[in-house]
């Protein structure tokens, strides 16, 4: 069993237990959606735009507020089996959501806020797992994906 280890670093917006449920059970049908059949850990970290601006600045040289990051704690292409060895569960990655980006992003698209932080827990997931967008075939192949699992949710767009 997969373990989704989620942690509220802010205070701008109310995190509660149904949100945080939420993201693990996304990213559970991304894990099993995608074959990980191995324990894996995966930590989530639920941020306002000021922290995730300096991480974007640090990790990506881009001295501005984002949505979400993904940090891989091994590099998977997405065609190869994740082998994780004999280990009880294996740190997979973190993902980093800004929860006020998520909300501004929200009304923007006109979806709910459950939706959008949805959409990002599952982004980052697939980006875990080698998953890109910097193609436009690769792009239009994850956001299938990502289509997929929030539409088991029936969290659709708009």
């Amino acid at each position: 069993m997969s373990s989704i280890i989620v942690s509220n670093m802010q205070q701008k917006i109310k995190v509660n237990e149904d949100l945080e449920q939420l993201i693990e059970k996304v990213i559970n049908v991304g894990l099993t959606n995608e074959g990980v059949k191995n324990d894996v850990e995966v930590s989530v970290v639920l941020t306002d735009d000021e922290h995730i601006q300096q991480l974007n600045k640090t990790y990506r040289s881009c001295d501005a507020p984002t949505d979400v990051l993904s940090f891989a704690m091994q590099e998977n292409n997405k065609n190869d089996t994740l082998y994780l060895g004999d280990e009880a569960a294996q740190l997979l990655g973190d993902i980093v959501i800004s929860l006020e980006r998520a909300k501004l992003q929200a009304e923007e698209y006109g979806h709910s806020f459950e939706r959008e932080v949805a959409y990002l827990a599952v982004h980052g997931i697939l980006h875990l797992l080698g998953y890109n967008h910097e193609r436009e075939d690769d792009k239009k192949i994850m956001r299938q994906k990502e289509e997929q699992i929030l539409m088991e949710f029936d969290l659709v767009r708009g």
